[in-house]
Formats: structure tokens, sequence, C-alpha cells
């Protein structure tokens, strides 16, 4: 009688995660973060160098 054991050997996946993907993947988050990030970075921009707020810098109020 053989000793039944087996072992289930997967190769990794080396997705670049840097790469414009689409749906709910890392990649999609990780850009939604860096675009997310320069927005806070020009609003803040346009606070302290218009020194108003940044809706009012728009004409929205």
């Amino acid at each position: 009688m053989t000793n039944a054991t087996t072992t289930k050997v997967t190769t990794p996946i080396t997705d670049d995660r840097n790469a414009w993907r689409w749906g709910f993947t890392p990649q999609a988050e990780i850009w939604n973060g860096r675009l997310a990030m320069i927005g806070f970075l020009a609003a803040f921009l346009i606070e302290l160098f218009s020194g108003q707020g940044f809706l009012h810098f728009w004409g929205i109020l």
C-alpha cells in the first residue's frame, strides 16, 4: 500500500502592480489611491495660492 498524500503546488502569479486593470483588483485600488492623492494635493494648492476655499475658487459657493 502506498502513501496517498499529495501536495498541491501552485506557481505564484506575478502581476504588475502598476498595470491598469479594470474592476475590483489590487491594481485598480492602487491607481484609485494615487489619483485621490493627486486630487487632494491639487485642492490644497488651489486653497493655498488663491486664499479662498476650493468651492469658492470654482464659484460654487
